[in-house]
């Protein structure tokens, strides 16, 4: 399995996903986000680590695989590989697809069970309760709606049964001081409000991290007539998938994790459970959970009942890949609740791709190529009085990063459609197919070497469309090789795009639908 290398790098993790059924938007939405963020980094030159993968254990997977007439590995060696292949649809360029049915993650979460059973952490005990399949959790009463729980509109059962427990009160103190002084940072700050919230008004209960009577699951160390509840295997994922074998003495320089990125229908087990296991183990607590909001359809949850999901292959076939992450992380404020439908999704695509990035690009390109010599080389030098767009590149790549470093991805590409925005203003102030001579050259650099900002701008975002622009500003490979190698911080200067370099305009980014 790759394993993070030993010097300090950006960790981002992703919630394994649990492999119950096919990947849905939620999960592309995470992935997607997770993906910028690491590609960010690698422009930054900065060392990262990317970790997802899929959850495959528990009660609810053998129910579904009984149920499809499969034994549990063959139901969940097929829907991870479903995953898998979505990642690569949508260019999600991970370091490491963790997978809990692993024989490396089974042996470590082993002995993680060890440690905790021998440092006294965990108990043998019963718990009462009412457990919810759907969720592979006890709930309260005070979760409930109308007596159902909300995600699953189902009724919980009532348990009782023999099983182990992780002690969880003894360490809330500890972990309300954790959150208050964001030494474990929880954002948006709402979240960090509404667990803290949730702590101070109740003492965490000692949860079971055991089942009886589960077969499609870890076997305790200790007692293997137990498997280890679901959340528990899970959760060590993040800790396995980078390579640590269970001791807690052994820790991956590469830990903690700079952020992990959840959906806020798992915070509270994110921001309770988890942490508590990290202290009882020793080890220090990721330094920033960070949650989003659900995808809505039209305001209402999407639903199959409803008939108002969307399908992210269907989205992918519509618009393309890199479209539908552009549209994905455009539908509204990272970390709030976004609302997305197919046709306001098709409108977006026509007014900001095809219209607004591939318009401009066509046109920037084609005034370009009738300016070009016979050899394919654009033989323009940058002008000497310094046009509007370059004084004003600097404070767009300023906000830029200001936005993508504090996760507001979805800001971060709106400074790219402004900066797209005041191209297309300029073109129709300036009108150069109207100039002649150095003036003409002199705004068509312009144009160009904006392109090439656009370009890197949109690397974290939409790496084909930004290899694609990239490919028509230096259609010489070996010119566009030194181009792409250069240093982030030197790329964001003006006067990027040099004298004789060949370009080629290519087909329309993005055809209109």
């Amino acid at each position: 399995m790759p394993i993070a290398k030993k010097t300090k790098t950006f960790y981002i993790t992703t919630p394994i996903y649990y492999v119950n059924a096919a990947p849905h938007i939620g999960h592309a939405y995470t992935t997607v986000a997770a993906d910028i963020l690491a590609r960010w980094k690698k422009l930054e030159r900065e060392e990262y680590f990317f970790l997802t993968g899929t959850d495959e254990h528990g009660l609810k997977i053998q129910k579904k695989a009984e149920e499809a007439g499969k034994n549990p590995q063959q139901f969940v060696d097929e829907i991870s590989d479903g995953f898998k292949i979505l990642w690569k649809k949508l260019n999600i360029d991970y370091s490491n697809f963790i997978r809990t049915s692993d024989l490396f993650h089974k042996k470590a979460v082993q002995s993680a069970l060890r440690v905790l059973w021998d440092r006294k952490a965990i108990y043998k005990g019963s718990y009462e309760g009412l457990y919810c399949v759907g969720c592979e959790q006890f709930k309260m009463e005070t979760d409930l709606v109308n007596g159902k729980c909300p995600d699953h509109n189902t009724a919980p059962e009532h348990l009782k049964e023999e099983c182990y427990l992780l002690k969880m009160a003894e360490m809330q103190g500890a972990l309300v001081k954790k959150i208050e002084t964001d030494e474990f940072c929880i954002a948006p700050n709402k979240y960090k409000i509404e667990i803290l919230s949730f702590l101070k008004k109740q003492k965490l209960k000692d949860i079971s991290i055991s089942r009886k009577n589960v077969s499609w699951g870890i076997p305790l160390p200790f007692d293997t007539v137990h498997t280890t509840y679901v959340w528990v295997d899970a959760f060590l994922n993040y800790l396995t998938g980078i390579g640590w074998e269970g001791n807690p003495d052994k820790i991956s320089s590469q830990w903690p994790p700079e952020v992990q990125l959840i959906g806020k229908d798992i915070l509270r087990v994110h921001a309770t459970i988890w942490p508590v296991i990290l202290m009882h183990l020793g080890i220090d607590l990721p330094k920033k959970l960070f949650t989003h909001g659900h995808i809505l359809a039209g305001g209402k949850k999407m639903s199959k009942t409803l008939g108002n999901t969307i399908a992210v292959d269907e989205m992918i076939k519509k618009f393309g890949a890199d479209a539908t992450r552009y549209l994905l992380m455009s539908a509204g404020t990272f970390g709030e609740d976004v609302d997305l439908t197919m046709e306001r999704a098709a409108g977006k695509y026509e007014a900001n791709l095809a219209n607004g990035l591939g318009n401009l690009v066509a046109r920037s390109l084609a005034m370009a190529e009738k300016i070009k010599t016979e050899s394919g080389k654009w033989k323009v030098e940058s002008g000497t009085q310094k046009s509007k767009m370059e004084i004003d590149i600097e404070n767009y790549w300023k906000k830029y990063e200001e936005a993508i470093n504090n996760y507001k991805l979805n800001e971060a590409m709106n400074e790219i459609w402004k900066f797209i925005s005041a191209c297309d203003e300029y073109i129709e102030e300036n009108k150069p197919w109207k100039l002649e001579g150095n003036e003409k050259e002199e705004a068509i650099y312009n144009l160009l070497e904006s392109l090439r900002h656009i370009a890197w701008m949109l690397r974290p975002f939409m790496p084909e469309t930004s290899d694609k622009i990239f490919s028509q500003l230096f259609a010489d490979e070996k010119e566009r090789a030194v181009e792409l190698s250069k240093v982030l911080n030197e790329a964001q200067k003006w006067g990027g795009m040099k004298i004789g370099a060949k370009i080629k305009k290519g087909e329309n980014l993005f055809p209109r639908l």
